[in-house]
């Protein structure tokens, strides 16, 4: 794939207050700021093209690292100050202060320091930024994070940091309930009677933010498996060989 023939994210029609930012998309909300990254703008080559962000892919580690500078770039963080975990499909959420390098089991990440920025990655899965006056999170919610409480997780991450003011949130390109199919279990995790189909994990996450308190919720609609695939890494349309792209937050 040449990265030079890649589809252009300003070709799509973003939701307010969504807006292009380079070869990504961006949105300002009172408080902070995020970024949600295509798969354009980077090195990588092969199933990984162009802007890979997976260090636990088979891509090269050298391209990859160069990619994450490219991102860091993008925001104007140092790279070291851009903070994740290793996310392991559950439903904790990191608070941090400081960029110790730390390489915790954490599904979220959430920070009021205003010299960090807090990256998830995804690719299919849902990142969904949380940002409020004095601290911000990104999430990382498939449907086993979002049925063990990852969002609510989140907003009380945000709590516990001293954030007691409003909190507004912003779902990035993920699985839509165009092309995500699941089995039994899944519909079960959600109290839902279905042995199979469709399933809407924006519209979950949506309701269950409402319910832990977040005052407004952004979606940019757009499906990681159905949208032009030199857009977005998709995990289920790829068949597993893919790259990964992030959700950044930070506090502006």
């Amino acid at each position: 794939m040449d990265s030079a023939r890649l589809t252009t994210i300003r070709r799509v029609r973003l939701p307010a207050p969504f807006e292009p930012v380079g070869d990504h998309i961006g949105i300002a909300l009172p408080g902070g700021r995020a970024l949600f990254t295509t798969r354009r703008g980077g090195v990588s080559g092969g199933p990984y093209t162009s802007l890979n962000l997976g260090r636990w892919t088979e891509d090269d580690a050298d391209a990859v690292d160069r990619n994450r500078q490219i991102v860091a770039d993008t925001i104007g963080f140092p790279l070291d100050a851009v903070v994740q975990g290793r996310q392991v499909h559950e439903a904790h959420v990191e608070r941090r202060a400081t960029p110790d390098g730390a390489l915790t089991e954490a599904d979220g990440q959430a920070t009021n320091a205003e010299g960090l920025a807090a990256l998830v990655l995804t690719a299919d899965c849902l990142p969904v930024a949380l940002i409020g006056g004095r601290a911000a999170a990104m999430l990382h919610a498939g449907w086993r994070g979002l049925a063990g409480g990852v969002l609510e997780n989140g907003v009380e991450a945000l709590r516990a940091l001293g954030d007691d003011g409003p909190l507004q949130a912003a779902i990035g390109p993920g699985a839509g309930a165009c092309c995500y199919e699941v089995g039994a279990e899944v519909h079960t995790a959600f109290g839902h009677d279905a042995q199979r189909g469709t399933i809407d994990l924006k519209a979950i996450a949506r309701e269950r933010l409402e319910a832990a308190g977040v005052e407004a919720t952004h979606d940019v609609g757009l499906c990681t498996m159905c949208s032009d695939p030199q857009l977005f890494f998709s995990h289920r349309r790829d068949g597993g060989i893919t790259g990964r792209q992030a959700g950044i937050t930070w506090r502006s």
